[in-house]
């Protein structure tokens, strides 16, 4: 009998040693689980056990922004999916939704969140922003206002920043291969 007590003791320390999953990291775990990435789209975790922040890389194969490799760090909080990830573009590129900062206009990473989109739908959204970039909702007005203006102007700045080059007097990162 006391072994068992004994036992009971052991079982409750290591339980108490072993940090708790919280409700974010379940949720996570599950939408990384049911993740259906196209092979333009990669996600990397730096520490394998922290599946609340990692980074996402799009390379589109289309559109104005093929050829580039745009990475994304992901930041999941503890109120996930009550509120929406904050994600950031890592290089600074030319892009109406996205600023010089890296801060990414896309509705449901603001006022259309809701706990029922995942990380899928936030990751397909980021990857349609670059098949159709939005000059509607911009951040970055003057890349919206050329996109308007201009459309072959928009594309040759496109192409330039992308070999990180300056559009404007802003430079931009490399995010090709291409010279």
């Amino acid at each position: 009998m006391i072994k068992i007590w004994s036992m009971k003791k052991n079982e409750d320390q290591a339980a108490k040693k072993k940090p708790k999953t919280s409700a974010a990291e379940i949720r996570v775990q599950k939408d990384i689980t049911e993740l259906d990435l196209p092979s333009t789209m990669e996600t990397k975790f730096e520490n394998p056990t922290d599946l609340l922040n990692f980074t996402l890389y799009i390379r589109p194969d289309d559109g104005m922004y093929q050829g580039g490799t745009f990475e994304f760090s992901f930041q999941i909080n503890a109120n996930y999916p009550h509120e929406p990830p904050k994600v950031k573009c890592v290089k600074k590129i030319y892009h109406p939704n996205v600023d010089l900062e890296g801060n990414v206009c896309l509705n449901i990473l603001r006022e259309d969140w809701k706990p029922v989109l995942n990380l899928n739908a936030v990751m397909v959204g980021l990857q349609y922003l670059f098949l159709e970039p939005n000059a509607d909702d911009p951040l970055n007005k003057e890349a919206a206002e050329e996109l308007k203006r201009n459309r072959e102007q928009f594309l040759h700045n496109v192409k330039t920043s992308m070999r990180g080059g300056s559009v404007k007097g802003e430079r931009y990162d490399k995010v090709t291969t291409e010279k």
